[in-house]
């Protein structure tokens, strides 16, 4: 399965309930689009919606077991968050270091 982009797994967990929903299917496991309507207190559509987003950032899985769909969390799909974290991290580790020699350079 290709990896998904990292744009699209920003733009998913932009969103607040995006992020809860995703959370949560991180803490309890897997769970049917109902219990995520009970849990986030919106309506099925509007978490339906959500979990599309979720599902095309690869965030999540579905799998159908007859009339609901269960949905897990993917969290090896934030491989693209860690990488661009991880990329801007050393960016900016390099920079204080920098200023830290500065400041002890012009210390009197």
């Amino acid at each position: 399965m290709k990896p998904a982009r990292p744009d699209h797994v920003f733009r998913a967990l932009a969103d607040p309930t995006r992020r809860a929903i995703f959370e949560e299917l991180t803490r309890q496991g897997e769970q049917t689009v109902h219990a995520l309507t009970h849990y986030a207190g919106i309506s099925q559509p509007a978490v339906s919606k959500h979990l599309t987003v979720l599902k095309r950032a690869k965030l999540v899985h579905p799998r159908r077991l007859g009339r609901e769909t269960h949905y897990r969390a993917q969290p090896d799909a934030l491989a693209p968050m860690v990488d661009w974290l991880n990329l801007y991290g050393a960016f900016w580790r390099d920079r204080f270091d920098r200023l830290e020699a500065l400041l002890e350079r012009m210390e009197p």
